[in-house]
């Protein structure tokens, strides 16, 4: 079995040991080289070009947003942050993803080693999503469902079917998902659905990546608060750390964001929002499922699908991780595929019904 070749770059000596020592410790990954800075990176890259790079952002002599730009530029190749979590460090990892890294790991300034060693699972499964689409899901037996936050809409009636003239769009993404939702939300005009997002991204970052966003489109895009209105031309991304829900009023749109267990190892789960979304907005609803790892989202979906909303998959083709919309296809709660490209084109059809 051809192991995943990766590149540990970081100025810390403890974080290079470290890491390298939890990746090597899996049989499926083998770690090329540790160096301390991107100059020393590249020379190593001349000799074996790796599969995966582990890229630390604040370093001598050439910053880790830097290298990454150039590595992009010149040789695509997939990058999972290793950060430092401070307001700071939340910008410029902010930036990093959208330049095109994969994912992010984020680390403390404080109780560093014991930290990598406490997420050693987290950090071998970023970099085997990175290295190929369709990884192995190493999922705990006891995985909570969106059960844990709210019953399924079997058990509240069908007052979620009764039609208005709001429509409500809920998009659900994870690995990949920073630059795919800049893609989508900066195509979209100032008038169109309200959008309710969840993103898999830590709480240290949803505020800042909200706000980054509002910068670049037409439209609003805003951290949730609880109790903030759905409405057109407004995006509402779940914060980090809760999860947030659909509610509705007569014929008007809020969001209620909660505290709760983790439901399919994430908080924000997409299934949450997606359940609330069937239950609340029904028909008039469209709910689209993006590129990420796992399966958060394609049991949501279903029952989006179920009560007669449409419902879209990215395609295969322009996800970074073909994860979570394949297993939503796999369960049939999926009508169409379509690329990247083409989400907002459809989010913008909804006007119109």
């Amino acid at each position: 079995m051809k192991r995943i070749k990766v590149m540990v770059v970081d100025d810390s000596a403890v974080v290079r040991q470290v890491v390298t020592a939890l990746l090597e410790s899996d049989p499926e990954i083998e770690v090329l080289a540790a160096v301390a800075d991107p100059i020393l990176a590249m020379t190593r890259m001349a000799k074996q070009w790796p599969d995966v790079i582990v890229l630390d952002i604040e370093m001598p002599r050439m910053d880790g947003i830097t290298f990454l730009k150039k590595i992009m530029a010149e040789h695509p190749t997939p990058v999972v942050i290793c950060s430092t979590l401070t307001e700071k460090g939340a910008q410029t990892s902010l930036a990093a993803l959208s330049a095109g890294a994969v994912s992010i790991i984020t680390k403390p300034k404080l109780g560093l080693k014991q930290f990598l060693t406490d997420s050693s699972d987290d950090l071998t499964a970023a970099v085997k999503a990175a290295a190929r689409a369709n990884v192995r899901r190493l999922q705990p037996r006891d995985k909570l469902t969106a059960d844990a936050i709210l019953p399924a809409v079997a058990d509240t009636g069908r007052q979620a079917m009764i039609q208005t003239t709001e429509r409500v769009v809920a998009l659900g993404t994870s690995t990949g998902g920073t630059q795919a939702l800049e893609v989508v939300l900066t195509a979209l005009p100032r008038v169109c659905p309200g959008i309710v997002i969840v993103q898999h991204m830590p709480e240290q970052f949803t505020a800042a990546f909200a706000s980054r966003l509002n910068g670049l489109c037409q439209i609003e895009v805003k951290e949730a608060q609880n109790n903030d209105r759905v409405m057109p031309g407004r995006a509402l991304i779940a914060p980090g750390g809760k999860h947030m829900l659909l509610r509705r009023n007569g014929a008007q749109y809020f969001v209620e964001v909660v505290d709760g267990p983790l439901v399919n190892r994430h908080r924000p789960s997409v299934d949450v929002l997606f359940r609330s979304v069937a239950k609340s907005a029904g028909a008039n609803a469209l709910g689209v499922i993006m590129t990420g790892m796992g399966d958060d989202g394609a049991a949501g979906l279903l029952e989006m699908r179920k009560v007669g909303a449409q419902t879209l998959g990215q395609d295969e083709r322009s996800c970074v991780v073909y994860g979570m919309p394949k297993e939503a296809v796999k369960r049939g709660a999926v009508m169409r595929a379509v690329s990247l490209e083409a989400i907002a084109r459809e989010i913008q059809a909804q006007m119109s019904l």
